[in-house]
């Protein structure tokens, strides 16, 4: 039911500005609900790269204290021939 249906005293042009009113709110709605989303996206691959580097950190620190145990085990084989 449009406006005019209800109140005839309503001029088309008035409801034809209420249109444009409700199309350009709807439209910026839209664009913040679009930013929004890209944000979160963002955030989430912010999130997924600093996991990336502290499972790679520990991968390197791990690879590390490998080849120290190693020269420990070899420094002690030398000591006991």
């Amino acid at each position: 039911m449009t406006a005019v249906a209800i109140d005839p005293t309503v001029r088309a042009e008035q409801t034809t500005e209420l249109q444009i009113q409700n199309r350009t709110l709807e439209m910026q709605l839209l664009h913040e609900s679009l930013a929004r989303a890209h944000m979160q996206e963002r955030l989430q691959e912010a999130e997924h790269q600093r996991l990336v580097g502290r499972v790679a950190r520990a991968h390197r620190l791990k690879q590390r204290a490998e080849r120290a145990s190693l020269r420990a085990r070899k420094a002690i084989a030398v000591a006991l021939m």
